[in-house]
C-alpha cells in the first residue's frame, strides 16, 4: 500500500505552492486533483504520473465526495505515492479532513501538507488586509456554500461585531449573505468587496456596500471571495496586484 498526500495548492497563483507540496508533487505516481487546483500545477508531475480530475462546480460534480474517497483509496492500494491536490489548504473548507478519516479507517498512510489559503492570500492580494491596527482585531472565515438540504449552521447572530468577516465560495448567494447582514444590524453602508479569480492574472475586485454589492458583482466569474468589514476601505491605497 502506499501512502496518500492530501495537499493544499494554494489559491491559484502556481508560484503560491509551497516547496513541500511541489516535492511530492513531483515524485507523484498519480495526482487527484480538484478544480480549484492551477492546472499548470500538473506540468511539473513526472513522466508517466497518472491524473484523475475530480472537480466540482456549484451543482455539478465529476463525483460525489463518497466516490472521491474511494478513488483515492483504491488508488493508495494500487500506487506508492498519491497526492490528493486541492485548492487552497485542505482542511478549510475543502473536505481533506473526511478523506483523511476515510483513509485512516482503511489503514492507509497518509499525510497533511497545508497549503496557502485563499482566505488570506485572495485578500492580501487585492490589498485588503484581513486584521489592521486600529480597524479590526479579529477575522471570521465562513463557508458561503451550504447545502441547500441542510439547516444552516451559521450563527448569524455572533456577526454584529466589527470582525473582518470572509465568505469563501459565496458569490451564488451573495443576495443572501448581504440581506442577512443588514437584518441583524450591520449597516446598508457597511464596505463590502468581491474578489474574482483572485492571485491569477485576471483577478478582479469589485468594491461596495452590502445594499448595492450584489448588482455589482453577481456577474463576476467564479471562484470568487468576499471580504465584509472596514478593512475593505484599504484597497485603494494598498492594492497593488491589479495595477
Amino acid at each position: 500500500m502506499g501512502i496518500v498526500y492530501l495537499t493544499g495548492a494554494g489559491p491559484g497563483d502556481i508560484d503560491l505552492l509551497t516547496v513541500k507540496a511541489l516535492r511530492v508533487i513531483r515524485k507523484a505516481d498519480v495526482i487527484i486533483y480538484d478544480r480549484l487546483a492551477n492546472p499548470d500545477i500538473l506540468a511539473e508531475a513526472k513522466d508517466g504520473c497518472e491524473f484523475i480530475y475530480v472537480g466540482k462546480e456549484d451543482s455539478h460534480h465529476t463525483l460525489p465526495q463518497e466516490e472521491i474517497n474511494e478513488v483515492i483509496y483504491q488508488s493508495a492500494l494500487k500506487y506508492g505515492t498519491v497526492v490528493r491536490l486541492k485548492g487552497g489548504d485542505p482542511l478549510v473548507f475543502g473536505r481533506g479532513g473526511e478523506e483523511g478519516l476515510y483513509l485512516h479507517e482503511r489503514e492507509i498512510k497518509f499525510e497533511f501538507i497545508p497549503g496557502i489559503t485563499s482566505a488570506i492570500a485572495v485578500p492580501e492580494y487585492a490589498g485588503i488586509p484581513v486584521t489592521h491596527r486600529g480597524i479590526t482585531v479579529s477575522f471570521r472565515v465562513v463557508t458561503g456554500h451550504e447545502s441547500r438540504k441542510a439547516r444552516s449552521q451559521i450563527p448569524w447572530e455572533n456577526y454584529k461585531t466589527d470582525d473582518t468577516i470572509i465568505f469563501l465560495m459565496g458569490l451564488h448567494n451573495l443576495d443572501k449573505i448581504t440581506k442577512k447582514l443588514i437584518e441583524i444590524g450591520k449597516p446598508k453602508d457597511h464596505p463590502v468587496a468581491v474578489i474574482s479569480r483572485g492571485t491569477r492574472p485576471d483577478e478582479k475586485t469589485v468594491i461596495g456596500t452590502l445594499e448595492d454589492i450584489y448588482e455589482k458583482a453577481k456577474d463576476l466569474p467564479t471562484p470568487a471571495l468576499i471580504v465584509v468589514g472596514e478593512v475593505v476601505r484599504l484597497h485603494e491605497q494598498l492594492s497593488w496586484f491589479e495595477k
